[in-house]
C-alpha cells in the first residue's frame, strides 16, 4: 500500500496500467488497492498544482501564525475545526515551536485576506494573536519547481 501511495503522491494522473507496472502487480490488484486507499481515508483527494501567476489569474496567498487558547476537554481540535470550516482557508496545521496553528488562505487581493483576518479570524474567542505573511512567489510546491529555468545572458569580461 505504501508503494502505491508514494506513486499517487508524485503523479495521481498516471494510467492504472502504468501504476500496476510500477508496482509489478496486475491492473485489477492496483485498482483494488486504490479503492481500499480511498475507502480507508489514506487518499483524501486529487488536485493539480497550478501556477496561477503563469495562468494570468490574480490570486493572493497568505500564511497566518496563530496563538490560540486550547479547550481543556478538546485541546486544539475545536478551534482548528472552526477555522478549517471557513471557505477561504486552504489549510490548518497544528505546529510545534513559537505558535500553535499555521493557517494558509487564498483570496483575490491582499485586502480581502486582511479583512478575513481582521473580521473573521482574529475575533474568534480562542484566538489570542495572529501574524500574517503574504506569499510573494512560490519557488517549489508539493515537490514541484515553479520557476522556469532562466537563461543567464550576462556577459563575462576577463581583464
Amino acid at each position: 500500500m505504501e508503494e502505491l501511495l508514494h506513486i499517487l503522491e508524485k503523479n495521481a494522473r498516471l494510467p492504472l496500467e502504468d501504476i500496476a507496472a510500477m508496482m509489478d502487480v496486475p491492473a485489477a490488484e492496483a485498482a483494488a488497492l486504490m479503492d481500499e486507499a480511498t475507502e480507508k481515508g489514506y487518499v483524501r483527494g486529487y488536485q493539480a498544482l497550478v501556477d496561477w501567476e503563469k495562468a494570468g489569474v490574480n490570486q493572493v496567498e497568505a500564511v497566518i501564525e496563530l496563538h490560540v487558547s486550547p479547550r481543556k476537554d478538546r485541546g486544539f481540535e475545536e478551534i482548528a475545526a472552526t477555522i478549517a470550516a471557513f471557505e477561504e482557508v486552504d489549510g490548518v496545521m497544528l505546529m510545534s515551536g513559537g505558535y500553535d496553528l499555521l493557517v494558509t488562505i487564498k483570496g483575490s487581493s491582499f485586502q480581502q485576506i486582511a479583512l478575513f483576518v481582521a473580521m473573521r479570524l482574529s475575533p474568534l474567542d480562542d484566538v489570542l494573536s495572529t501574524a500574517t505573511s503574504f506569499v510573494l512567489r512560490p519557488y517549489k510546491r508539493g515537490g514541484i519547481l515553479f520557476q522556469d529555468e532562466e537563461i543567464d545572458e550576462r556577459e563575462c569580461t576577463v581583464l
